[in-house]
């Protein structure tokens, strides 16, 4: 029994870390997206000349192609 709760207790703990690490991993990509959508609200609420077209154009959100899928590297 004594085993049984040893091995319980180790895997809690691993799982506690991996929560941990996960927690802050969510932080840190949210703090992004807020300023990535930030960034994406000033460029948005500023008249650009090239666009033609009123408040009611759609945008093409592909500015360039350096916003491409990223790294699955973490």
């Amino acid at each position: 029994m004594d085993r049984v709760n040893s091995e319980l207790n180790t895997r809690n703990c691993y799982i506690m870390q991996e929560n941990e690490r996960l927690r802050k991993k969510a932080e840190l990509l949210n703090q992004e997206n807020q300023a990535l959508l930030s960034e994406l609200k000033q460029k948005l609420s500023k008249p650009n000349p090239n666009v033609t077209g009123g408040p009611n154009s759609i945008l093409d959100l592909n500015l360039n192609s350096t916003f491409g899928p990223r790294s699955s590297k973490s």
